[in-house]
C-alpha cells in the first residue's frame, strides 16, 4: 500500500514544480507576446512605404504580392513567442532566452535595412545572419522543449524564402 502512495506523492511533486516555482504559467507568456509586438511595431513603422517600395523594384519571379507579408508575419510573429514561452517555461532557461532574444532582434534589424535605409546588400548579410540564429534558436530549444523548436520550422523556411527573394532583389536591381 506504501507503493501506491509514494508514487501518487511523487507524481503529484513532479506535476507541480512550475507552478512552485512561481509563474510558469500562461500568464508568463505576456513579456514573449510584448517583445515580439515591439519588434513586429518597430518592423511597421520602419516599412510604413513598403508597399510602394517592393512594387517600384525589380523583383524576382517568385516574389509574392506585397499583401502576402502581413498575415504571413502576423502568423509567424505568435508562432515565435510561443516558441520562446515554451522553451522557457520547459526549464531552456538562459540559453534558451539568449538565443530566442537575439534572433528576434536580427529580425527587427532586417526592415529598417532593406526598406528604411535601403541598404539592401547589407540586409541580405544581416538576413543570412538571422538565418542562422533561427536554426541556432531550434537547436537550442530542441534540447528541452520538441514543441517550441518545432513552432520554429515554418520561421526558418519563410526567412529562408525571405533570404532568396533579398538575394534576387540585390542582383536584379
Amino acid at each position: 500500500m506504501s507503493a501506491p502512495t509514494s508514487t501518487r506523492t511523487s507524481h503529484r511533486a513532479s506535476a507541480t514544480p512550475a507552478t512552485a516555482r512561481g509563474g510558469r504559467g500562461l500568464l508568463m507568456l505576456l513579456p514573449f507576446v510584448l517583445a515580439v509586438a515591439v519588434v513586429s511595431g518597430v518592423g511597421g513603422l520602419a516599412a510604413s512605404s513598403s508597399r510602394e517600395t517592393y512594387a517600384a523594384l525589380d523583383l524576382p519571379p517568385y516574389a509574392p504580392p506585397s499583401w502576402v507579408f502581413g498575415p504571413v508575419w502576423g502568423v509567424l510573429y505568435v508562432m515565435i513567442a510561443i516558441a520562446g514561452w515554451l522553451a522557457w517555461r520547459s526549464g531552456g532557461g538562459r540559453p534558451a532566452v539568449t538565443v530566442w532574444a537575439v534572433q528576434l532582434v536580427l529580425n527587427l534589424a532586417w526592415t529598417p535595412l532593406f526598406f528604411a535605409w535601403e541598404l539592401r546588400g547589407v540586409a541580405l548579410v544581416e538576413i543570412v545572419a538571422l538565418l542562422v540564429a533561427v536554426v541556432a534558436t531550434i537547436v537550442v530549444f530542441a534540447r528541452t522543449s520538441k514543441a517550441a523548436a518545432w513552432l520554429l520550422v515554418p520561421y526558418l523556411a519563410w526567412v529562408g524564402f525571405a533570404t532568396a527573394l533579398n538575394a534576387g532583389v540585390v542582383v536584379l536591381n
